[in-house]
């Protein structure tokens, strides 16, 4: 079930030769090309280290690679939901949403429409006067992702959102996410170090090895399947598991030999 990267069309987001070297003279990614097609579900999934995040960072443009070229298909819009929250802890829940309309000059008034729609997409609604210290993880994480969707983004990218929650939080908010995402089309690509979760999430996976952080596989899940209970515990799932779990030890034990 690997990728050819391929798909109806040029992709959205192409990686090609994308490295990063630190000051330090740590080597981060080295020689990465991915693909990524619009609409896709995609997930980096590997250990800590491997470069996931760097590589969002780049898609982002929060950092320059070393080397290499990251080429997009036009100029769709992005959101960013990082590991933390991040929210200002002196504004409440709205003020928090509103920030990116704020920055590009739209007033509280002009974007109040759409904060409250966004806070109503994440179950929020009724809690636009809490502040973030009144606010549980999940809570707290929910706001995050609202306010990264205020903005209608062509391209959501998340960096390990749900990685600091209980299992029962992260499960609801991983269906939550396929519903949003569902909604307002984006194009989502998602960083995590669970393989149960790229599962569930994705339809398709790339696997990362580390040391310098590289790609190891590509392993596609089909989309069409209906993510809930059933599909968690159907035979389906726990294929795709036991495969992308030895597409990660495959990709570990390599970077432990090179």
């Amino acid at each position: 079930m690997r990728s050819d990267g391929g798909g109806g069309g040029a992709p959205l987001i192409s990686l090609r030769g994308v490295s990063k070297a630190f000051k330090s003279g740590t080597v981060a990614l080295q020689n990465v090309d991915l693909d990524i097609r619009d609409g896709e579900f995609f997930t980096l999934l590997g250990p800590s280290g491997c470069g996931k995040s760097t590589i969002l960072r780049i898609i982002a443009g929060l950092t320059a690679g070393s080397g290499g070229k990251v080429q997009w298909r036009g100029q769709p819009s992005l959101g960013f939901v990082f590991q933390e929250p991040t929210l200002a802890p002196w504004s409440d829940v709205f003020d928090n949403v509103w920030l990116p309309m704020r920055l590009k000059g739209v007033s509280r008034a002009q974007a109040d429409g759409d904060v409250r729609r966004a806070l109503a997409s994440v179950g929020l609604t009724g809690f636009e006067r809490a502040y973030p210290r009144e606010l549980s993880g999940g809570m707290k994480m929910r706001v995050s992702i609202a306010r990264a969707l205020v903005l209608k983004p062509a391209v959501l990218l998340m960096d390990e959102p749900f990685a600091a929650l209980d299992e029962i939080t992260r499960a609801k908010l991983n269906d939550d996410l396929l519903t949003l995402r569902t909604a307002i089309g984006a194009t989502v690509v998602f960083v995590t170090h669970s393989v149960y979760e790229s599962v569930y999430l994705s339809s398709r996976i790339c696997v990362m090895a580390p040391r310098p952080g590289r790609v190891s596989a590509e392993i596609e899940i089909d989309p069409l399947a209906t993510r809930d209970e059933d599909f968690r515990l159907g035979p389906y799932y726990a294929e795709r598991v036991r495969e992308v779990s030895a597409a990660l030890h495959a990709a570990m034990d390599g970077a432990k030999c090179a």
